[in-house]
């Protein structure tokens, strides 16, 4: 068995442009970004993955919103709010690892396909019980938990699926469109959740969560992809594992990139579980119109529905931003920028007082954090050989969810001794600090990176450039 060094080093075998495939050019050359910015929809594999997904991610954040809200409506507890959250999440941590040599010595198609069906079933089952009247908070506990186990395995096998739909041409494309339409759906689900709450109940959110999974295995059954095992079978798998771990641990530019992902994630993404005080407690006034305009009875839940969604607006502009761009020529710097442009809008968030105002701030905070997620995911893929892409992967998964129920627990601990106000500032501050730190570290990272890209055949054109001079430039 190769060792990692001896993986990464290995002489590229094709060489891919930053604009190949990526442009339609017009009057003397110059190229439709906007047409750019869909490249990865020519594939027809790509085309059934994100429709299904659309459909189904709506789903997800209704379900999710909802959640929240009978968690909150059931025990009014800022500490229980973050214990669901650390229930759901805690397994990514836990399990990650043996999803992702699961991704790698597996078919990723049969994986994904499995995983959306377990989450289908774990959410008619959470549908039931709440449409019935008999859900307790333990059964929430038990449900979310297990849909973070079925997430160990989704999130691995769904990223480096990615690659074996679109190859590595279009990667980043379709890296920033998945992003895109996750925040998408991020945007219409909680809007459509804060209704439905509203006038029927957290139960038919959860169902038609479970209904829209449908749509999902649907298209993934329709491709006609070859999504064979990257990684050999024959050593253990716990000596695979390992292996993984060891290529992060070992490779810097890699490795910073996830422990700024674990700071956020443990810091600063809090914020999401704590929603619910701030659309209730803390932002007592706005909305009232809206509410009257839409018949709802439930201020409080049409307040988390819109604050959700002004995250998810922000977000979605940020993966679209990625989308345009056709190279990995100064993410970095992105990087750097957007985490402290998320930490800064955090900090104001928190300390808002006025509803509309805090809708505002949430829309760079969604767009800065998720740029900076989508960055993040890019470059670590154009660095990863693919034999590996599905364990680093999962320490992706352990960094960006795997952290969070830990910073969702502890979150709920702070907020329920300092304010929810005060526990996201800090997370804010915290995170405006990782920028400083991830900013200091590009200028030692930046060749070992670039070896990297090259060695994987995915710089192309300008090698020297893509993560060198215009990651640091000022």
């Amino acid at each position: 068995m190769a060792s990692s060094k001896e993986t990464i080093v290995a002489e590229p075998k094709t060489s891919i442009h930053n604009d190949a495939g990526a442009s339609t050019e017009v009057d003397g050359g110059r190229p439709l970004r906007w047409q750019a910015a869909g490249r990865a929809l020519r594939h027809r594999n790509f085309q059934l993955f994100f429709s299904g997904q659309l459909i189904s991610l709506v789903g997800t954040w209704m379900q999710s919103v909802a959640q929240s809200w009978l968690v909150y409506r059931l025990t009014g507890s800022g500490l229980l709010l973050g214990a669901v959250g650390f229930a759901s999440q805690i397994p990514v941590f836990l399990v990650a690892p043996i999803g992702g040599i699961t991704a790698d010595r597996a078919n990723r198609k049969h994986v994904v396909i499995a995983t959306q069906a377990a989450s289908m079933l774990l959410a008619f089952v959470l549908a039931g019980l709440t449409l019935s009247g008999k859900i307790q908070v333990w059964h929430i506990f038990v449900l979310a938990s297990l849909l973070g186990v079925v997430n160990a395995f989704d999130i691995p096998g769904r990223q480096s699926f990615l690659v074996d739909m679109v190859g590595k041409e279009d990667l980043m494309n379709a890296i920033a469109l998945n992003s895109s339409m996750f925040n998408g759906a991020r945007v219409i689900g909680p809007a459509i959740a804060g209704i439905l709450v509203a006038r029927l109940g957290e139960g038919w959110c959860f169902f038609v969560n479970a209904v829209s999974y449908i749509a999902v295995i649907i298209g993934l059954l329709l491709m006609d992809v070859h999504a064979p095992a990257k990684a050999s079978k024959h050593p253990p798998p716990l000596e695979h594992i390992i292996e993984g771990f060891q290529f992060v641990s070992r490779t810097a530019p890699i490795r910073a990139l996830m422990l700024l992902l674990g700071l956020v994630s443990i810091t600063g993404m809090p914020y999401v579980v704590l929603m619910p005080i701030f659309a209730d407690r803390i932002l007592r006034s706005g909305g009232q119109e809206l509410a009257s305009l839409l018949g709802s009875t439930d201020l409080g839940a049409m307040r988390l529905g819109i604050l959700m969604g002004a995250t998810g607006a922000g977000a979605m502009l940020g993966a679209l931003t990625l989308a345009m761009r056709s190279g990995v020529k100064g993410l970095g710097r992105w990087i750097t920028l957007c985490c402290a442009g998320f930490g800064l809008s955090l900090t104001l968030f928190a300390f808002s007082k006025w509803f509309w105002l805090s809708v505002i701030l949430l829309v760079p905070v969604g767009y800065f954090v998720m740029l900076q997620m989508a960055c993040s995911n890019t470059l670590i893929q154009v660095m990863v050989p693919d034999a590996l892409r599905g364990r680093a992967m999962a320490v992706y998964s352990m960094m960006f969810m795997g952290m969070a129920p830990i910073g969702a627990l502890l979150g709920g601990v702070l907020a329920d001794r300092l304010g929810a106000p005060m526990t996201v500032a800090i997370g804010g501050v915290a995170s405006v600090a990782g920028a400083w730190w991830f900013g200091v570290q590009l200028p030692k990272i930046r060749v070992e990176a670039r070896q990297l890209i090259i060695a994987q055949g995915m710089a192309g054109g300008e090698p020297a450039e893509e993560m060198s001079a215009g990651a640091v430039e000022d």
